[in-house]
């Protein structure tokens, strides 16, 4: 019997945030019978090796080169998915080397804010988080890791509590650090060639930063996010119809870091993935 295609086009990996190995990633994937993934790794792409694609190759699931990137847009957070860049692209990696530098800076912001709150927690208390070795860009270092440690410590009894006491944007402890606009970002992304999507906005709250986002020229917006019923994708298909912009879909998964989205929970079927892959880039 012929399996139904849906392709998962948003989760992380231990290269980020995720507590799933690239490879553990693709063989869940064919476990739950995914026929196609990209693993969109925070500000890194270095789930993208060789053995990751012979691995997807060989469990025959589609392997899209993607990353979710970090941006600013009048003064709130904003994250842009990026898809079928190059993986040796330069611009590329030097973004992602950008944001590792933006990363170690605010988290060592961030540890200083702890430490004054009297929850102290040192930057090796943290995976890779001193090291200068380049072969360790392949790990983005950011609050999620800040949180564990904190539990670790006994400060807070989960990731949860953490951000939303202390980690979370607005709250005490919580440094925005150097920043990089979403049009520059844009710019990178199409520089190299690659689609640029508006990632999950049904989490941001601020319509002011929505209409702005809508101004800006993205090829995309994820319209299927997560466990969010179709009432929630509803406005966001809208959009995509209106200004004829791809529509993609993911579940966000994490593993046991954001255990509330598990894999394949979120998707797009083979004719939206068709347009993914066929749009013309650049």
């Amino acid at each position: 019997m012929h399996k139904e295609f849906r392709a998962d086009l948003h989760c992380h990996s231990t290269c980020s945030d995720g507590s799933f190995s690239p490879l553990e990633l693709i063989a869940l994937a064919q476990e739950i019978g995914l026929s196609a993934l990209s693993i969109t790794d925070h500000d890194s792409i270095y789930a993208y090796t060789k053995e990751t694609f012979q691995k997807a190759t060989s469990a025959s699931i589609v392997l899209v080169p993607g990353i979710e990137i970090s941006t600013m847009l009048n003064g709130s957070s904003v994250h842009m998915l990026a898809y079928r860049f190059p993986i040796d692209s330069p611009e590329i990696h030097a973004l992602c080397l950008r944001h590792k530098e933006r990363r170690q800076n605010r988290n060592t912001e961030i540890l200083d804010l702890l430490k004054k709150a009297g929850m102290p927690i040192s930057l090796s208390d943290l995976p890779q988080s001193s090291s200068n070795d380049p072969r360790e860009l392949a790990r983005t270092i950011g609050r999620p890791h800040i949180a564990e440690a904190m539990i670790k410590k006994g400060y807070v009894t989960s990731i949860e509590e953490a951000f939303i006491k202390y980690l979370g944007d607005g709250r005490p402890c919580y440094s925005p650090g150097k920043t990089i606009s979403t049009e520059e970002t844009l710019e990178i992304v199409h520089r190299t060639g690659a689609l640029a999507v508006i990632a999950h906005p049904h989490l941001i709250q601020n319509q002011n930063v929505i209409s702005a986002l809508l101004t800006l020229p993205f090829d995309g917006i994820e319209c299927y996010y997560a466990k969010l019923s179709r009432a929630h994708h509803a406005r966001w298909l809208k959009i995509a119809a209106k200004k004829n912009w791809l529509i993609t879909g993911g579940s966000d998964f994490h593993g046991a870091t954001k255990p509330s989205s598990s894999l394949g929970s979120s998707w797009i079927d083979e004719s939206l993935f068709n347009k993914v892959m066929q749009k013309s880039v650049g």
